[in-house]
């Protein structure tokens, strides 16, 4: 699907009857997730297991405050990996410490020598993947080649669901269905972004699956670019 070297990404999230991943804006995503299915629960951590790494965005981090580790079942963490172009978050969050699981921080030019030093000495990996912003055509290639990344989980928000959407760098998408209506004009939903101008610029999905898992239907999607 792609020209330069990147792994096979699969979006992964819980989504409400009305779309939406939390109970509303910055409310943290676990107080929903509380209400899946046990079995949908090891569904989550047997694919962390099975994946090399695992990817959230900045906001995630600050609001969930994750520590996307396996639990539940037998298996090893997968690399960690969270861009933040300005390495402002919190190097005290729980995806931050190392001796859980190993932690690729991907930054920005603009970030600050004092801010990367920071995360280094903890042991995060800090690697370059944009001069504003980050890349992450070029963060996928710097999993690849630097890390061996051969498959990537996305349990992202919004904005970086658009992101990787938008780059053309997702594969699949699983969807652990959630039989609730939250409701509200700004609550987060599974893609936000720029909205798109036509019918001929929709992200087209085609259905491969679907399971049960306890309460919780499951769809597993192919992405269509």
């Amino acid at each position: 699907m792609n020209m330069i070297s990147c792994p096979h990404v699969l979006m992964i999230s819980e989504i409400t009857a009305d779309g939406k991943l939390t109970l509303g804006k910055g409310i943290s995503s676990k107080i929903l997730m509380k209400h899946m299915s046990h079995e949908a629960e090891v569904l989550l951590h047997q694919t962390r297991a099975e994946y090399d790494a695992i990817m959230v965005g900045s906001s995630t981090i600050r609001i969930d405050n994750s520590f996307l580790t396996v639990r539940m079942v037998e298996g090893k963490s997968p690399l960690r990996v969270i861009p933040n172009a300005k390495a402002d978050l919190d190097e005290n969050s729980n995806v931050f410490d190392t001796s859980l699981a190993k932690t690729v921080l991907a930054v920005s030019e603009k970030a600050a020598e004092e801010r990367i030093d920071i995360f280094r000495a903890k042991g995060v990996d800090v690697v370059v993947a944009g001069s504003e912003h980050v890349e992450y055509p070029r963060l996928m290639q710097i999993l690849s080649e630097q890390y061996g990344v051969k498959s990537l989980i996305v349990e992202g928000g919004p904005t970086l669901n658009w992101h990787m959407l938008n780059a053309k760098l997702v594969d699949e998408i699983r969807l652990i269905h959630m039989p609730f209506i939250v409701g509200g004009s700004d609550t987060p939903s599974l893609v936000g972004g720029m909205r798109i101008g036509s019918e001929n610029e929709m992200i087209r999905l085609k259905l491969k699956g679907t399971a049960m898992y306890g309460e919780n239907l499951v769809t597993e999607y192919d992405v269509v670019y």
